[in-house]
């Protein structure tokens, strides 16, 4: 991870390097800042920075061995602790070592990862992850060993609210006096969840939400974004880089749902059982999340049709371009029609959720709609 590629914080990013320059890096630092600001990323970067043997001016160089493996979040002196919890793979004594393969792939995918995003890559979203007891020996365990190549032993700890009462006094020694060239980063959002013993063993260094010009420039790049659509983004995630993801993602989603809706009902109407299936084939493949996304979808244009028929226009809420085609299907939706086709698509939704094949569920809920438009 380079300086770089981690969104605005300019100052931060000074003064990390600057400290490495005059040789005054302390030996624990608490990087507080607010969900998306990136934090965890920032600390990667500067842990990269360190350990990188042919420092640059204001960053990593890129391409030394240390360099290398920190790409793939891989080198041996770099040491992560995270909230862990049981799941299907790990049913009992749950700690990071543990999880690391999957820490690794959701860390190069998105550094900005959010606690609730990383309990769905563990499918544990009804558990309350936590930094044990294991995990708090394991940290000592790993810092009283020699470096294998690095000046520096780093460990970050992410999500340090979430350590376990019981594991904090594990560390307060080895944090007050920790072995020689030994950093500590800790990475949180709330400082006052974290424990006031080892809230005040750490030097804190602030992030604030992202700038507005960093966060566009960055989306833009990224994902082509531009005029209302970057600024829709930018305005409404604030600050929040996480939050601007889900609103890019939410939009994707929202206009394939949009399109693919169209196709179905314009099929359906024709009951062209041969593109349908076709267009069945092609449904199948995005995943089961989505295609429940795509029936929600089909539920609510289904009520704004509904309401548009019955003269609340007003309230519904469409871009243009749905309402345009929710103003030419609305008179396909009506008191014959409604309640039947609601329940089918609520069954469906349902049955997608059981693991139902996609493939004859989606063609017999086709037919069945495909019936119920000609009720007029």
């Amino acid at each position: 991870m380079f300086f770089s590629e981690v969104i605005g914080q300019e100052f931060v990013k000074r003064s990390l390097i600057k400290s490495v320059k005059n040789n005054r890096v302390s030996h624990a630092q608490l990087f507080l800042g607010p969900e998306g600001s990136g934090n965890l990323a920032m600390a990667i970067a500067f842990a990269q920075y360190i350990s990188c043997e042919a420092k640059r001016e204001d960053d990593s160089c890129g391409e030394c061995p240390s360099c290398v493996k920190y790409k793939n979040i891989a080198h041996p002196d770099l040491h992560f602790i995270f909230p862990v919890a049981t799941n299907k793979e790990v049913t009992k004594n749950p700690r990071s070592d543990l999880f690391m393969e999957q820490w690794r792939t959701a860390i190069v995918e998105n550094p900005y990862m959010s606690l609730g995003q990383w309990h769905r890559h563990l499918g544990i979203e009804n558990k309350q992850a936590i930094i044990n007891a294991d995990d708090c020996n394991e940290i000592v365990k790993k810092l009283s060993l020699k470096t294998f190549e690095s000046e520096y032993k780093v460990m970050i700890i992410w999500k340090a609210e979430r350590l376990f009462h019981s594991a904090a006094p594990k560390l307060l020694k080895i944090l007050e006096e920790p072995p020689s060239k030994t950093l500590f980063l800790l990475i949180a959002e709330n400082s006052e969840q974290i424990i006031p013993t080892i809230l005040s063993r750490t030097q804190i260094v602030r992030f604030k939400k992202l700038d507005h010009k960093s966060l566009a420039a960055t989306l833009s790049s990224k994902f082509a974004l531009e005029g209302d659509k970057l600024n829709y983004v930018v305005k409404m995630s604030t600050g929040n880089y996480t939050e601007a993801l889900r609103l890019i993602d939410h939009s994707f989603i929202k206009e394939f749902n949009f399109v693919e809706f169209q196709k179905w009902m314009r099929l359906c109407f024709k009951r062209d059982i041969i593109k349908l299936i076709e267009w069945i084939d092609e449904v199948s493949k995005i995943g089961r999340e989505r295609q429940k996304s795509f029936i929600e979808h089909a539920l609510q244009m289904v009520r704004e049709c509904l309401m548009i028929n019955y003269g609340v226009g007003q309230l519904v809420v469409l871009t243009d371009e749905e309402r345009k085609f929710a103003n030419n299907f609305s008179p396909f939706i009506n008191n014959n029609n409604c309640v039947a086709m609601t329940e089918a698509l609520n069954k469906a939704y349902f049955n997608i959720g059981r693991n139902a094949n996609i493939r004859i569920l989606l063609l017999d809920l086709s037919i069945s709609i495909s019936e119920m438009l000609k009720k007029r």
